[in-house]
C-alpha cells in the first residue's frame, strides 16, 4: 500500500518539501501565533492539527489520482502539465507578493484540543494546500509504475514525516525566530527567492520531460 520512488527522485522531493516548509504561509502563521499567545503546548497542538490535515489531503489526493491513472494516463499527463503551470504561478507569487507570514498575538483561553481542531480546519480549508497536493505529488510519480498509487500515499506520508521535526524545533524557538525575521527582513526575501527558484526549476523539468 505504501511505496517510495527511486532515491534520486526522493532526494529531489525531500528538497522541495523542505523549501516549501520554510516558506511562511497560513500553517506557519498559526503555529507561531498560538505559541506566542498560548505557549508551546498550543503551538504543538496547532502543528499536529495541520499535519493531520496534510494526512487527510494525502489520502484524498491519492485516491483521486489513482482513479485518474486507472482511467486515463493521458489525463494524468495533462494534470502534470497543469501542475507545472501552478508551480510557476507559486514561484511568481512568491517573488511578487512575498511570504504570507501573519502573526496575531492574542490571549488564548481555549483548551488545547480545540487548538488542534483549528489546525486541522485551517489546513483543510486552505485552497493552496489542496491544489498543492493534487498537482505537486503527481510530479514525482510515473503513471506506468504498478506501484504508483502506493507511491502517492507514501510521498504524502513522507511529507508529514520530513516536515514535522523542523516544525517542532521552530515552535520551541518561536520567539527567537520571530525576532530574527523582524530584525532581518532580507532573510524572508531570501526564502522567497529560494522558493521561487526551486519551484520554477521543477516546472521547467516537468515541461522538458513532457515534451519528449
Amino acid at each position: 500500500m505504501f511505496a517510495l520512488p527511486d532515491p534520486s527522485v526522493l532526494l529531489a522531493y525531500t528538497a522541495a518539501c523542505l523549501v516549501l516548509f520554510i516558506t511562511p504561509g497560513p500553517d506557519m502563521s498559526l503555529f507561531l501565533s498560538r505559541t506566542l499567545s498560548g505557549g508551546r503546548r498550543h503551538g504543538m497542538a496547532a502543528m499536529l492539527g495541520a499535519m493531520t490535515g496534510c494526512l487527510i489531503h494525502t489520502l484524498v489526493a491519492a485516491l483521486g489520482l489513482s482513479a485518474l491513472i486507472a482511467a486515463s494516463q493521458t489525463g494524468f499527463a495533462v494534470l502534470k502539465i497543469v501542475g507545472a503551470l501552478y508551480l510557476l504561478w507559486l514561484a511568481w507569487d512568491a517573488l511578487k507578493n512575498g511570504s504570507a507570514l501573519r502573526l496575531k498575538q492574542e490571549a488564548v483561553d481555549t483548551p488545547v484540543w480545540r487548538t488542534f481542531l483549528v489546525g486541522i480546519g485551517i489546513n483543510l480549508t486552505n485552497p493552496k494546500i489542496v491544489l498543492f497536493f493534487v498537482t505537486f505529488l503527481p510530479q514525482f510519480v510515473d503513471p506506468a509504475d504498478p506501484h504508483a498509487a502506493g507511491q502517492l500515499v507514501g510521498l504524502g506520508l513522507y511529507f508529514v514525516l520530513i516536515t514535522s521535526p523542523p516544525a517542532a524545533v521552530m515552535i520551541l524557538g518561536a520567539e527567537r525566530l520571530i525576532g530574527l525575521l523582524a530584525r532581518r527582513p532580507r532573510v524572508m526575501r531570501a526564502v522567497d527567492v529560494l522558493f521561487a527558484s526551486v519551484f520554477a526549476l521543477f516546472a521547467l523539468r516537468i515541461a522538458v520531460a513532457q515534451s519528449r
